[in-house]
């Protein structure tokens, strides 16, 4: 006796059902994969390699303390701008550009735990900037910190110690607030993340939201995979804060497209798109442009 049209369906039917509910299981199981490496759909310009004039001077392994040429005439309080990590020569450049600042670039290593760890002890950040002073023959401040990729890292334990909120002008984040997922992996909807480390920087921009002083957080869409990434620590970051969102399409420093923003008082924080590695390199390279809104 054939089947009826109706059962045959039917059994079709199951059998579909069958291959997808197999197919979204293996799909689950698959390890989660870092965004990639190389990224072809826009220009990607990098920063000529420039030595801006001025004196160089060591003040420890990894941190060089810059004075451009047009403050070496004067010995009066100056400005400085304090960069950690992606070489000396770009924050030298964006101190040169932005006029008005000395520059103290740092490099310690790879990863955001050796930046943490070199400014972990209350009063660290404090003691370089006076070593720096003493080098200098002169006074420093206010202060802006910069920190991209893992200088954020620095810039964490440095908001941690509350005593240098008075030397602190304008905090500016590269693609860098991370931190681990509570279960250890991502998703699969909204991420569960460790929120301990970043209280540091919830505590600051409250500050900048109420006026006592400036911060800038900026992020891509880069997924590492193993860690969280800039956008859901942003997204956690917001929440906590109460600041809205709000989609925007315009072009950024060094052909950037900028997708989002947020701004309260004197904090904002801007999405950028890219989830490549020359997108994160982007944002360094804009650094004199993010600069010069200090020097306003």
């Amino acid at each position: 006796m054939k089947p009826s049209r109706r059962s045959f369906i039917s059994s079709a039917l199951l059998c579909l059902a069958v291959v997808v509910s197999s197919s979204a299981t293996v799909i689950a199981q698959q390890s989660q994969n870092p965004s990639p490496m190389v990224e072809h759909t826009r220009a990607h310009p990098r920063l000529d390699k420039e030595e801006p004039t001025g004196t160089r001077i060591p003040i420890e392994d990894g941190t060089v303390l810059f004075l451009p040429e047009a403050l070496l005439k004067s010995s009066e309080p100056t400005r400085l701008f304090v960069h950690f990590h992606g070489g000396h020569w770009i924050p030298q450049l964006a101190a040169a550009k932005a006029t008005g600042f000395a520059c103290l670039s740092i490099q310690v290593g790879s990863g955001s735990g050796a930046y943490a760890r070199r400014f972990a002890a209350n009063g660290s950040f404090v003691t370089l900037v006076a070593e720096a002073e003493k080098a200098a023959n002169r006074k420093f401040g206010p202060i802006t910190v910069s920190g991209w990729s893992a200088g954020c890292g620095a810039i964490r334990e440095i908001l941690h110690d509350e005593a240098n909120d008075a030397l602190l002008e304008y905090v500016i984040l590269l693609d860098g607030i991370h931190t681990s997922y509570t279960d250890g992996t991502p998703g699969p909807l909204e991420s569960k993340i460790e929120t301990a480390k970043l209280a540091p920087f919830v505590r600051f921009a409250r500050r900048a939201i109420a006026g006592h002083a400036r911060m800038l957080i900026t992020h891509t869409t880069i997924f590492p995979g193993t860690f969280a990434s800039t956008t859901e620590t942003a997204d956690w970051l917001l929440r906590e804060l109460e600041v809205s969102r709000e989609a925007v399409l315009r072009w950024g420093p060094m052909k950037t497209q900028q997708l989002s923003e947020a701004m309260a008082g004197s904090f904002v924080l801007q999405g950028f798109a890219g989830n490549s590695a020359p997108d994160h390199v982007d944002l360094l390279h804009a650094l004199p442009e993010f600069l010069k809104r200090a020097a306003k």
